[in-house]
């Protein structure tokens, strides 16, 4: 067989996939309407601090040509992901993302184009995507542990509330939100010994008891705030908050500044945690096993890997995961506990789990992209967005929905996900 036979044969054995061009296609023609339909000028502003080491003036931009530019910019590379498809060629990933960066930012610049008491801020935008992001990469990560060890995590959002729950009663008592950062963990295990009890020793099915797990802390968080918190609140669920912590220099930069540099401990946790999961789950021998445990345990039983004595610490791990995730809503926003906080963030991070592929930095960068979405919705209701409220508010959900469906393509999860050994 010739070289060129050769391609043709491959051509003809491999499928054209369709998802990347019309997701690409949609967001270009999106792009493009919007821009066709922007006029005026859009301000954007930087952030502003007089311990910054230089100040980036407000920067004003023709809404029109702006949108225009990144319009084109999205059709060629929509072009180029059509191109790449019809093909056979494996299409590159930041095709697909320019392409939704140029149709953001459009949306963006036309929300505050022609308004002269409007601007987009861009410190603020990025500040609260990271904030609104990180009880979904604690949860992710959490979620990524379990499951790669072959246990199913639905509990991830009753964890997320009584770490939430613990954190803020911990911290109350003590006076210190440093305190609750102990409690919030804790509090995240013990939900998980559940969850492992029944999954690891009873062999139930991991779906019902997550189900039921999260059913069981939203009634005892609920019923304890109502007899307990909401009449001892001085005492018992005082607001404490992780005070901000300044790297010299580095929180000076603008912009990059406050949003990477100039927050809390639990963020700084949440960065070094992401590499610390990245490293060990892919190049240790812990990662090794746990791995094998949950893609083929009668392989890991044969080499003397204890699979369920694995899955038990796994479980556990996650459980602290989630509980200090959980803790962003009460010490790390500085807020009471209420009923329910965790609002459903448990079943967006099982989101970003799937959509990071059980990969530590995937779960990382998509629970990013999430925070981003729901702090858009906010940012955008503030500086007076022509698209109605509801709307906006449903974009981490209507993501969510994309990703769990397979819009992101096919993924596999571990293969002994879900089943008892022996």
């Amino acid at each position: 067989m010739t070289t060129q036979q050769a391609v043709v044969a491959n051509d003809i054995r491999v499928k054209m996939s369709l998802r990347d061009p019309i997701a690409a296609t949609v967001m270009a023609v999106l792009t493009l309407l919007i821009a066709m339909t922007t006029s005026g000028y859009s301000r954007i502003t930087w952030g502003t601090d007089e311990s910054f080491l230089f100040q980036i003036p407000e920067t004003t931009v023709p809404a029109f040509g702006t949108s225009m530019a990144l319009a084109v910019i999205a059709i060629v590379l929509t072009a180029l992901i059509w191109y790449f498809s019809i093909k056979r060629r494996p299409v590159n990933g930041w095709l697909l993302v320019g392409t939704g960066v140029a149709f953001v930012i459009t949306f963006l610049i036309s929300t505050v184009a022609g308004k002269a008491s409007a601007h987009l801020p861009v410190t603020a935008l990025l500040t609260g995507a990271l904030a609104f992001a990180t009880p979904l990469v604690f949860g992710s990560l959490a979620g990524v542990v379990c499951e790669r060890s072959g246990i199913i995590n639905i509990a991830i959002e009753g964890q997320l509330l009584f770490g939430a729950f613990l954190g803020a009663v911990t911290a109350s008592v003590a006076s210190n939100a440093y305190v609750g950062l102990i409690g919030a963990p804790i509090a995240g295990m013990a939900v998980a010994a559940l969850l492992a009890l029944f999954t690891v020793n009873f062999r139930t099915d991991h779906i019902i008891v997550g189900v039921v797990l999260n059913m069981l802390v939203v009634g005892i968080t609920s019923f304890l705030f109502s007899t307990v918190l909401k009449f001892n609140a001085e005492t018992l669920n005082s607001v404490e908050r992780l005070a901000p912590i300044k790297i010299p220099f580095l929180s000076q930069i603008p912009v990059i500044g406050p949003v990477l540099f100039n927050q809390s401990i639990l963020i700084y946790l949440m960065f070094i945690t992401v590499i610390i999961m990245q490293y060990m789950v892919f190049n240790s021998r812990w990662g090794l096993r746990m791995r094998a445990c949950g893609e083929h345990p009668k392989a890991a039983d044969t080499v003397g890997i204890k699979v369920n004595a694995t899955r038990w610490r796994n479980v556990l791990l996650g459980g602290a995961l989630a509980g200090l995730g959980g803790a962003f809503f009460t010490i790390g926003q500085g807020l009471a506990f209420s009923k329910d906080m965790a609002a459903g963030n448990g079943f967006i991070a099982l989101a970003a789990m799937i959509l990071g592929r059980w990969n530590p930095k995937g779960a990382f960068a998509a629970a990013l992209l999430f925070g981003f979405a729901t702090n858009l919705g906010a940012t955008m209701q503030a500086v007076g967005s022509k698209v109605p409220a509801e709307f906006l508010l449903m974009t981490p959900y209507f993501i969510t929905i994309l990703a769990v469906a397979g819009f992101v393509g096919a993924v596999r999860p571990p293969a002994a996900e879900g089943k008892p050994y022996p």
